[in-house]
């Protein structure tokens, strides 16, 4: 196997499991993300662990010129790039909408919409060439539902739902796959990044359930990457068993 996977926020949560997952199955990454340390280790126990190839790359999905310039200037050897996963995103701040902060909105808007959109992109010109490659959108069951001191965070992940439709259809006759992942109630980093470092405020979002963790999700998208060419699971809601969907738990 001589497959390339591209993900981003690679450095915690579901980016590094699936990092973690992929090279164990002898992928070639392109890994990204922030924290420069991080990412370097990441590649570096990869590597280690595994004997694949890969390729950090430091940058921020909300800055336009370093994604384009990143991704446009992978070396040629990279740039036939088989699976994307999209993961960076995050949730930022739990207030009423008249209480929400101005600067947590433009944060998400700027990750989750239009970073999220411009890795998409970038990486969907790469592929085309090749008639060929999936890319994997990392929703949320917040792409389905909205609830109370959600909103804006709720806004981006419905924007990231009907991305990844219009993807779809507009993508279709390059035979780019499209898969959008919409987890449930996981314990990851994210939930502590919402509070705003707080862990025991994160923490007690999971009371009394066993949450899904981010080995759950990597497991999920590996699976929807290695079907048949001709199969594609366009549309996928994930939680835990103690979960129906955004409003209704069974907590112990």
């Amino acid at each position: 196997m001589n497959r390339t996977v591209f993900i981003t926020g690679a450095t915690a949560g579901f980016g590094e499991a699936c990092a973690k997952k992929f090279a164990a199955n002898g992928y070639k990454l392109v890994i990204t993300g922030r924290r420069q340390e991080r990412l370097l280790q990441l590649a570096e126990t990869l590597t280690a662990a595994h004997a694949v190839d890969v390729l950090p790359l430091v940058f921020d999905v909300r800055d336009r010129e370093q994604v384009l310039t990143s991704i446009g200037g992978l070396p040629e050897s990279w740039k036939k790039i088989d699976v994307l996963v999209n993961n960076a995103g995050l949730a930022a701040g739990k207030d009423d909408f008249d209480q929400a902060s101005l600067d947590d909105w433009d944060t998400m808007v700027d990750t989750n919409i239009k970073g999220f959109a411009y890795v998409a992109q970038a990486v969907s010109r790469l592929m085309i060439p090749h008639k060929r490659g999936h890319i994997i959108n990392l929703g949320s069951v917040a792409a389905k539902q909205v609830y109370a001191q959600g909103n804006m965070y709720c806004a981006t992940k419905h924007a990231v739902d009907a991305l990844s439709r219009a993807m779809r259809i507009d993508l279709l006759p390059h035979h780019i796959k499209v898969t959008a992942i919409h987890p449930g109630a996981a314990n990851t980093e994210f939930s502590t990044v919402r509070f705003k470092g707080d862990r025991i405020a994160a923490d007690k979002v999971y009371d009394g359930l066993i949450p899904l963790v981010a080995e759950d999700i990597a497991e999920t998208i590996f699976y929807c990457t290695t079907l048949p060419e001709h199969v594609c699971i366009n549309d996928l809601v994930i939680t835990c068993t103690q979960q129906a969907d955004c409003f209704y738990y069974d907590r112990e």
